[in-house]
C-alpha cells in the first residue's frame, strides 16, 4: 500500500482520481489520509459498498473507455494490475488516451501490469487452488485451469466456484479470467501513443528500474508536460 503514497508530492490539496476503484481496498486509505480524492468504477454494486464505507465518497459510475469530463486530476492511479485485464489492446490503448485527457500537464500517472515472468503452465484438467468455509458450514472450493497462449501474450485462467453441503454439490458458478502478460518495451510505446511524453518502468514497488522481463510485475510513472507553453 505505501508504495502508491510514495509516488505523491504529499500536497493534500492536489486531486486524486483512482479509476477501477472497486470498492474502496486503496481509495479508503487515501480519504483518511485527507486526500481530495475521486473513485470511478462501471459496477454500482462495487460502489455502492465503498459508500458504506465512506458515505461521502466522490464516486463516479462509469464506463473508463466512454468516460469524457473537463475536470483533470494532478495523480492518477491504477493498483493491482487491473490494466492487464483489458486483453484486447485496442480498448486497452484508448483507456490510456482518457487517463492522458484527465491528467493534469505535469502530474502522475502510476499503475502496474503483470509481465511474461507470471506466465502460469498450461492445466490439462481443473485443480482445486483454494477452499474455504463459507457460512453455515459449507464448503466454497475454487478449482482452476490456464493456458497461456503466446501470440497474444493472454493467459486464460478459466474457474469454477463449487459451494459443498458436505459432499452435496448446492451451486456452480463458472468464471472466465484473462490477462494479458506484458513483456518490456510493450506498454511503453502504447504510453507514447496515448501523449505521454515522461515514462519510467520499475521493476519493484521500491522503484527498482526494470531492464529486463524477469520481474513478475511492471510498475510505471508517467507524466506529460503543457505544450502551450
Amino acid at each position: 500500500m505505501n508504495w502508491i503514497f510514495s509516488f505523491l508530492m504529499q500536497k493534500k490539496e492536489q486531486k486524486i482520481l483512482e479509476p477501477l476503484c472497486g470498492s474502496g481496498r486503496f481509495f479508503v486509505p487515501f480519504y483518511r489520509a485527507g486526500y481530495d480524492i475521486s473513485g470511478m468504477d462501471l459496477s454500482s454494486e462495487m460502489l455502492e459498498k465503498l459508500k458504506q464505507k465512506i458515505p461521502d465518497a466522490k464516486v463516479i459510475q462509469a464506463d473508463l473507455t466512454e468516460f469524457v469530463s473537463a475536470e483533470q486530476y494532478d495523480y492518477v492511479f491504477i493498483p493491482s494490475g487491473s490494466l492487464s485485464l483489458f486483453t484486447d489492446i485496442r480498448i486497452c490503448k484508448k483507456i490510456l488516451g482518457k487517463l492522458k485527457e484527465l491528467l493534469t500537464p505535469g502530474g502522475q500517472f502510476v499503475f502496474a501490469v503483470e509481465t511474461v515472468a507470471d506466465q502460469c503452465p498450461d492445466d490439462e484438467e481443473y485443480r482445486v487452488t483454494a477452499s474455504v468455509k463459507a457460512k453455515e458450514g459449507f464448503d466454497l472450493i475454487l478449482k482452476t485451469k490456464n493456458h497461456y497462449e503466446e501470440e497474444s501474450r493472454t493467459q486464460f485462467s478459466p474457474g469454477i466456484y463449487e459451494l459443498y453441503n458436505g459432499k452435496e454439490l448446492l451451486q456452480r458458478e463458472f468464471m472466465d479470467f484473462q490477462t494479458h502478460l506484458y513483456a518490456l518495451g510493450e506498454m511503453e510505446n502504447y504510453l507514447r501513443e496515448a501523449g505521454f511524453t515522461q515514462i519510467v518502468t520499475y521493476s519493484s514497488f521500491d522503484k527498482k528500474r526494470a531492464t529486463d522481463n524477469k520481474s513478475e510485475m511492471f510498475l510505471y510513472e508517467c507524466s506529460y508536460a503543457d505544450e502551450s507553453r
